[in-house]
C-alpha cells in the first residue's frame, strides 16, 4: 500500500519528465526544419530551355550563400503566367523566389487583359543579374545561312509564307516575325510554344524552317552547326557571335532596348530579406565560374541593386507599351 503510494507520484513525474523532452526535441526540429527551410526559385518555362538552365546555375550557388537548400521548381505555361500567379499567392518571406526575364514582368500585362497579377502591385524586385538579345534562328533543314537568303527562299516557295517559332504567344519575339513579315513583305506565320524547349525540338527536327528567341535559347545548338543564328536585337554585335549582324545592320530598326533578367519576390517581403537575398545574388554573379557560365550562354552578366532592377522594368515597359500600341496589336 505504502509502496504504490510512494510509485505513483514517481511515475508521474518521469511522465512529465519524458513529455518535456517529446515536446522540447520537437521545438528543436521546428527551429532546425526552419533554419534549414528551402528557399524555391520558380521558372516559368519547362525544363530544358535557357531560363531554366540559367535558374539551376545560380541555385547551385546561392544555396552557398544563403545556407539553405535552394531548389528550382518549373511552373509552365502562359509565358510564365501561371508562375507569375503563384509567386502573388505565395508567402512574403523569402522562400519562394521568381526568375524572369522581360516577357512575364514587362511585356504580358501589356498584352493580356487580365494576367492575374500586377507586377507593380503583387511583386518585388530582388536583382537583376543580366541582359541579353534576343535572334532570328533558322533550322538545319533550311537552305539559307543569313537573313537575305532566307528571304529569297520563302519567296521562292511561291506562296511567300514560312512559320517561325516563337517560345511565348504576344513576346518580343513573336513582335519581331511580324516586324519582320512587314519589312521584306513576307507571309509569316507565328507558331507560339510553351516554352524554348519544345520550339527549339521541333527546329532540330525540321518541323519549322525557323524560330525567334533568346540567345541562351540557340546558342548550344549553333555552336554545334544544328541550328543557324542569322541576326541578333541590340546596338551591337555580340562578342558570342561577333559574324552575326544586328538587325539595325539590315535596316530592322525599333529593337536596341535589351531584355532582362532578374529576381522578384511577393510584395510585402521585408526589405532585410530582400537585401540578403539580393546581396547573396552580387556574390553568386561575381563568382568566375558563373560569369563565365553565363557569359558562354550568350548573356551580358551585370549586377544590378533591387531599386536598378525595378527601374530597369518600367523603362522597358513603357518603351515596349509604345511599339506594342504602334503595332495595332489589341490585348487579347
Amino acid at each position: 500500500m505504502n509502496h504504490a503510494t510512494t510509485s505513483q507520484p514517481a511515475t508521474t513525474a518521469r511522465r512529465r519528465f519524458m513529455r518535456g523532452i517529446a515536446v522540447g526535441a520537437m521545438c528543436l526540429s521546428g527551429l532546425a526544419q526552419a533554419q534549414t527551410a528551402a528557399t524555391k526559385i520558380m521558372v516559368g518555362f519547362p525544363p530544358g530551355g535557357g531560363t531554366d538552365a540559367i535558374a539551376r546555375i545560380l541555385a547551385d550557388k546561392l544555396k552557398d550563400q544563403l545556407g539553405t537548400p535552394v531548389v528550382v521548381e518549373n511552373k509552365a505555361g502562359a509565358g510564365g503566367q501561371i508562375a507569375a500567379q503563384t509567386l502573388k499567392a505565395a508567402p512574403a518571406d523569402g522562400t519562394t523566389l521568381f526568375l524572369s526575364h522581360d516577357h512575364t514582368v514587362s511585356i504580358l500585362p501589356l498584352v493580356v487583359k487580365n494576367p492575374g497579377f500586377d507586377p507593380a502591385r503583387d511583386f518585388v524586385a530582388v536583382g537583376g543579374f543580366a541582359t541579353f538579345v534576343n535572334a532570328l534562328a533558322l533550322s538545319g533543314g533550311t537552305p539559307a545561312k543569313s537573313v537575305p537568303e532566307y528571304v529569297n527562299w520563302v519567296r521562292s516557295q511561291g506562296t511567300g509564307k514560312s512559320t517561325v517559332g516563337v517560345p511565348a504567344p504576344a513576346s518580343v519575339p513573336e513582335f519581331l516575325v511580324k516586324m519582320i513579315g512587314q519589312k521584306y513583305k513576307l507571309d509569316l506565320q507565328s507558331a507560339p510554344y510553351r516554352g524554348s524547349a519544345p520550339m527549339m525540338g521541333d527546329m532540330l527536327g525540321n518541323q519549322i524552317a525557323a524560330g525567334t528567341g533568346s540567345i541562351p535559347d540557340f546558342i548550344e545548338n549553333h555552336k554545334s552547326g544544328k541550328i543557324r543564328v542569322v541576326a541578333v536585337m541590340g546596338t551591337a554585335r555580340q562578342a558570342i557571335l561577333p559574324d552575326v549582324p544586328t538587325f539595325s545592320e539590315l535596316g530592322l530598326t525599333g529593337f536596341e532596348d535589351l531584355p532582362y533578367y532578374g529576381l522578384f519576390a511577393p510584395a510585402g517581403t521585408p526589405v532585410a530579406t530582400i537585401d540578403k537575398i539580393s546581396a547573396a545574388l552580387a556574390k553568386v554573379v561575381a563568382l568566375p565560374e558563373v560569369h563565365d557560365r553565363l557569359t558562354a550562354m550568350g548573356l551580358t552578366v551585370g549586377y544590378m541593386t533591387a531599386q536598378q532592377l525595378s527601374t530597369r522594368e518600367q523603362a522597358y515597359s513603357r518603351t515596349w507599351a509604345r511599339i506594342i500600341k504602334d503595332s495595332g496589336f489589341v490585348a487579347q
